[in-house]
């Protein structure tokens, strides 16, 4: 006999409410007309509420217990795919677009996956994940608050980021350790912002939180800026070198870059 128990190696833990399974999908807008992919659908119970509303679906199970079970499940369903794959590999760029994104991801791999679907954003045309509170927070963050973090700037660069809703962790089997919550994320078809160097955005973004403690001038410098061009930058983006990456809002970042960029020359 097949042991059913869930594996921690895989960060397995399975909704097992149908009511928050069919809230995810009305909050995904999910109808006949969509081709959705499904990330993780372990035993199936969004599955389920998917193949009952959407055109086509397409469910990515890396646990072969469980493609085994969903694949013969539903065999007879000629508009329901079951694949066993990798989410963090598998070809995405390979599913005719538009397509919508609906998965509860686990929780250990979530940011990788959110980072290579958003790369994947021309394509995709909603997203609404269950993902850990904390993550949530960090995605809906404000300049200045403590969730605020390179994460939450990356992402308002690519997306439109709304709340969903909390889940208790009793709505899943075995119960989670921490909260979740689900999130609503649109990708944007361009940027809210224009930077003449997306490459210089993002290392900008990433040395300003590399030290959170740190003005900005010193942390710009510690992540191998140059320290005779760092002054000039802030300057000419007007902003202050004693203030922290923690406070700097995307338009400001954009700024940043662009005056790195000119200072390199």
């Amino acid at each position: 006999m097949t042991d059913r128990r869930p594996r921690k190696s895989l960060g397995q833990c399975f909704l097992t409410a149908p009511r928050i399974a069919e809230k995810i999908v009305a909050l995904a807008n999910v109808g006949p007309g969509d081709r959705v992919v499904e990330i993780g659908p372990g035993r199936g119970i969004l599955t389920r509420v998917l193949a009952a509303r959407a055109g086509e679906v397409l469910a990515l199970e890396l646990d072969p217990r469980w493609h085994a079970d969903l694949q013969a499940e539903f065999a007879n369903a000629s508009h329901v795919r079951v694949v066993l794959a990798d989410a963090l590999t598998y070809p995405f760029e390979e599913i005719a677009p538009p397509f919508k994104i609906v998965a509860n991801l686990p929780y250990y791999i979530s940011t990788p996956i959110l980072f290579r679907l958003l790369e994947l954003r021309a394509r995709i045309s909603l997203m609404v994940l269950m993902l850990q509170r904390e993550v949530v927070d960090r995605l809906l963050a404000k300049p200045g608050t403590r969730s605020y973090g390179a994460l939450s700037v990356a992402v308002a660069y690519r997306a439109e980021v709304r709340k969903g809703f909390p889940v208790s962790p009793g709505s899943f089997s075995p119960r989670p350790a921490v909260e979740s919550a689900v999130v609503v994320i649109a990708p944007r078809p361009s940027p809210p912002i224009a930077v003449r160097s997306e490459e210089t955005l993002f290392r900008v973004i990433r040395a300003a939180f590399a030290h959170r403690r740190k003005v900005l001038a010193n942390a710009l410098r510690d992540e191998g800026f140059d320290a005779n061009r760092v002054g000039g930058a802030l300057e000419a983006a007007e902003i202050e070198p004693k203030r922290r990456g923690e406070t700097l809002t995307l338009e400001e970042f954009g700024r940043l870059a662009d005056a790195l960029g000119r200072e390199a020359r």
